[in-house]
């Protein structure tokens, strides 16, 4: 007897058939779940791929922005001087802001340096224990 949603009636089956479909049921509910898995990652591969390109389309429109901005800049500034001397104050402002960063990248990688690796910490350990073992 089947149920209206084609489901069997399983009230009359014995505990042992209940029992010996259990691997049969335990296989079922892995293949689904793993399909189910691989629907989520690939819907979740295709929305990252178009979140990325999404955001290369607005980086791209960005990066055009910043050389507009700057000759913003230097036509509101050549309202109160010349035109040439707008542009080198807006270029020397660039160069400024461009040498602070830089610097900011180099007190950083410095800063890496000077971390101890861990591959020289774990050498380092490996010799203070092959030392200790030496003195026995």
């Amino acid at each position: 007897m089947t149920t209206p949603r084609g489901y069997r009636d399983r009230s009359d089956d014995s505990l042992f058939a209940l029992i010996g479909e259990i691997p049969e049921l335990v296989r079922n509910l892995v293949v689904a779940e793993i399909d189910s898995a691989k629907s989520w990652a690939k819907k979740a591969g295709k929305d990252a791929g178009m979140g990325g390109a999404w955001f290369l389309v607005a980086l791209f429109f960005a990066f055009w922005a910043i050389p507009v901005l700057g000759a913003m800049l230097i036509m509101i500034l050549a309202i109160w001087m010349p035109g040439w001397l707008a542009a080198l104050i807006v270029l020397v402002l660039l160069l400024v802001i461009a040498v602070v960063f830089a610097l900011m990248g180099v007190a950083r990688m410095k800063r890496l340096t000077r971390s101890q690796n861990p591959v020289q910490a774990i050498t380092v350990d490996a010799r203070i224990v092959k030392d200790a073992v030496d003195e026995h």
